[in-house]
């Protein structure tokens, strides 16, 4: 009863704070890349977005040269850019951050700020189809100034993988990893032979190396930190039709796993953030969005729960037709960005919101 009391106050706290939204009150949406699916057409994919020390918003995604095909399929991807310095109201012109000559390719950006020391990380990876077609290797560039530049890519392959991984299929997830309470930089690597690993930095990103024994069943997965001794990694699981649920108490030296019928997933990168704010009396919001359908990537919808992912209460649709990877940003005054494939990669979409908006009544969702 006192969760529920709970949960209670902080959504009525949440209606009644003035946050941005558009004129009507409904989600603001720009179009930040569009593809050319055709012939030699250039195809933009992978969306990762993060709120700079500053506030500025970067995003970033795969400028894929010759279509949409994945990096082991394609020997020209490089890594796009925007800023925006409003809140996602108005962005830049796009640049390239990463660039290698073609038969070389970059893809699968994700972000990930150290509050303390005030660097992005841009993660990516990198395959030379020329001399080791189907070798992944995992790099990343950083920023010291809010994204203005960035330095040239440093590999951290041999920190975060083994030497046996060589063959395998493995790659960085794209959108973003995070920072826990006591400083540590967290993001996950997948081998889809051995499982989900957890790799990070306990000294802002000098040094990195595996941080958890492998998490299966999962593919691309997404963690948050519940507690300083409760971590959450959230997986797509292919053919599953559902998310799983990865639940550690010890940092990742052992993992309860369970589906979680309730969040249809057709096997598609998703996205989950832990938010607070002063108003929720005490109460920690946790945030998903996915495509949510048990077999077709449509129907992105965005989802709220006040009992650490236990139960989804309020769900909310920001698009019914066909979408597939997201990921989700705090904003300024406790809005929420969101950034996803829409209509069959043609194009990648921003879309800000209020966590008013996302809570205020609205017509069951489609499960």
């Amino acid at each position: 009863m006192k969760s529920i009391l709970l949960f209670m106050a902080a959504i009525f706290a949440i209606r009644g704070s003035c946050l941005p939204q558009s004129p009507k009150g409904e989600p603001y949406e720009a179009v930040l890349f569009s593809s050319e699916t055709g012939s030699n057409g250039t195809c933009y994919r992978i969306p990762a977005l993060i709120r700079a020390p500053n506030g500025d918003l970067i995003a970033a995604a795969d400028q894929r040269i010759n279509g949409c095909g994945d990096l082991r399929w394609n020997d020209d991807i490089n890594i796009v850019g925007r800023v925006s310095t409003d809140n996602g109201q108005n962005w830049s012109e796009a640049r390239t951050l990463v660039d290698y000559p073609k038969g070389q390719s970059a893809s699968d950006p994700s972000l990930l700020v150290d509050e303390a020391s005030g660097t992005i990380f841009l993660f990516f990876n990198y395959m030379d189809l020329q001399l080791e077609k189907g070798i992944y290797y995992h790099r990343y560039i950083q920023s010291a100034d809010n994204g203005q530049t960035w330095s040239q890519p440093a590999d951290i392959t041999p920190m975060i993988t083994l030497p046996e991984w060589k063959n395998d299929f493995r790659f960085i997830t794209s959108g973003r990893g995070i920072q826990t309470s006591d400083g540590k930089l967290i993001h996950t690597l997948v081998n889809l032979e051995r499982g989900v690993f957890l790799f990070g930095s306990a000294d802002h990103g000098k040094t990195w190396s595996r941080m958890s024994e492998a998490i299966r069943p999962a593919d691309e997965s997404k963690i948050a930190e519940l507690s300083e001794d409760i971590w959450m990694v959230n997986s797509r699981v292919n053919g599953a039709g559902c998310r799983y649920i990865h639940l550690s108490g010890d940092h990742g030296k052992s993992w309860d796993t369970k589906a979680d019928s309730s969040l249809a997933d057709p096997g598609c990168n998703a996205d989950l953030l832990l938010f607070h704010t002063e108003k929720n009396a005490g109460v920690n919001l946790l945030l998903f969005a996915n495509a949510r359908h048990a077999s077709n990537r449509q129907n992105l919808m965005v989802s709220l729960s006040a009992d650490e992912g236990k139960s989804w209460p309020i769900n909310k649709s920001i698009y019914e037709g066909a979408s597939a990877y997201v990921t989700i940003c705090r904003l300024e005054n406790d809005a929420i960005g969101l950034f996803y494939e829409k209509d069959d990669y043609r194009h990648l979409v921003f879309v800000r919101f209020s966590l008013s908006w996302l809570t205020a009544a609205a017509p069951p969702s489609k499960q």
